[in-house]
């Protein structure tokens, strides 16, 4: 059972190091297994690999030129616990990007401290340095967990849809946004 927010320390949430990648790969799969089981093909979630995930972080990380900024969320022991991600908007919007947007490109909690406010330490901290009028987010349009986390802390479907293949499987996300926190 999932403890509460109550029960728990605030997370510290601090920028992703190169020793952290494993961990958060870790964060990342379990995170899409737990988070998507039925939402996505579980053939899909059962081959993804945190080794492979991890040399594509370490890929990532490693590039000079990337505009990604990557937080971690610490549990009470130091352990990685949490992941976020975010960055300039992407050119995945069927709309077209606002230059000036920001966009959440990933935040995941290992599923043992879903609802301990590790999620919203995360989001919290990422709002507060995102150096854009507004953030966006694609969120899996069944994923009724992560849109009421989301819609919580303000964001709104703003009428973007954007259609994915997973193992030839069409998975529909939709397009949340909100402003940024007021430097």
């Amino acid at each position: 059972m999932n403890a509460t927010a109550a029960d728990e320390p605030r997370p510290r949430v601090r920028e992703m190091t190169e020793p952290d990648i494993d961990a958060v790969a870790a964060v990342r799969v379990s995170g899409w297994r737990y988070a998507y089981a039925g939402l996505m093909p579980q053939s899909y979630l059962d081959g993804l690999g945190v080794a492979e995930y991890a040399e594509q972080r370490r890929a990532a990380f490693a590039d000079p030129a990337g505009a990604v900024t990557n937080l971690v969320a610490e549990g009470p022991d130091g352990a990685v616990v949490g992941w976020a991600a975010f960055g300039p908007a992407k050119g995945t919007d069927p709309e077209g990007t606002a230059p000036d947007e920001g966009e959440l490109y990933a935040l995941y909690a290992r599923p043992d401290v879903i609802g301990t406010g590790v999620g919203r330490a995360l989001l919290t901290e990422v709002l507060r340095r995102a150096p854009y009028p507004a953030v966006r987010l694609w969120v899996l349009e069944g994923n009724a967990r992560a849109r009421r986390f989301y819609e919580r802390a303000g964001f709104r479907p703003d009428g973007g849809v954007l259609v994915d293949e997973s193992d030839g499987f069409p998975v529909p996300e939709v397009r949340y946004r909100r402003a940024a926190d007021p430097r």
